[in-house]
């Protein structure tokens, strides 16, 4: 069996190094390079050329989607394997959408990774029993999601937003002037209907974009875009 080489992305050092030495068990299987954040990832992607990126989406500053989406523009034919937390539908579409192969939550048992890997690395695509539960049970009480419009730039902006980032700090996180920051941030509210920021708010924790309790946001002085929602 030839190499199989791996560049894990991951902000934890000890959860890297946990998974690098579950990964290494395999025989054949070898990570060249680790990440922790969207940059680092994407220069370690053009340095390494790996077979497989195994990448968590909650990354510091702009998240996995970014990333993914950053390094899917360079290589069309990345094979990029999300292993993260989120099980929320929201997230798992989006991935996909920005040229993900693969989707599987760290609730997943390890063996499922491994296995996954190798789906990935053949060209195949792969998502965890958890997640197509999640995904077949939003498409039943949700068709429609307003958020199906937005490509995976915008869905990144709107993730941003809702997580409370300014437009200056989305400008200068994603390389964009401020004014497409601003355009970006118009035609989001023109795609899903939403009338205010805490409206947008609520419509990203429904479609699982950011983890949050969405009876918080009624605190921000815009109950009533939330309440009408309901």
């Amino acid at each position: 069996m030839s190499e199989l080489t791996i560049l894990l992305v991951d902000d934890h050092p000890v959860v890297r190094e946990g998974y690098r030495r579950l990964l290494e068990r395999t025989p054949g299987y070898r990570v060249v390079a680790e990440a922790d954040d969207a940059t680092s990832a994407y220069q370690a992607y053009q340095r390494t050329k790996p077979d497989v990126v195994i990448m968590d989406l909650s990354l510091p500053g702009v998240g996995g989607i970014e990333a993914l989406r950053h390094i899917r523009q360079w290589d069309r034919d990345a094979r990029i394997l999300i292993f993260t937390m989120h099980g929320g539908a929201g997230f798992a579409l989006k991935a996909f959408e920005a040229g993900a192969t693969g989707y599987v939550t760290k609730g997943s048992d390890a063996a499922e990774l491994v296995r996954s890997v190798a789906v990935v690395a053949q060209g195949g695509r792969v998502l965890s029993n958890d997640v197509a539960r999640e995904i077949a049970v939003e498409r039943l009480a949700h068709p429609h999601s307003p958020l199906d419009e937005l490509g995976p730039r915008e869905s990144e902006i709107l993730r941003l937003i809702a997580s409370g980032w300014s437009a200056e700090e989305i400008s200068a996180s994603l390389h964009l002037s401020l004014k497409t920051v601003r355009n970006y941030h118009y035609q989001i509210k023109a795609k899903v209907g939403a009338r205010t920021d805490a409206h947008l708010v609520w419509l990203a924790v429904r479609a699982g974009l950011i983890q949050a309790d969405a009876d918080a946001y009624l605190h921000r002085g815009d109950a009533a875009a939330v309440e009408q929602e309901h």
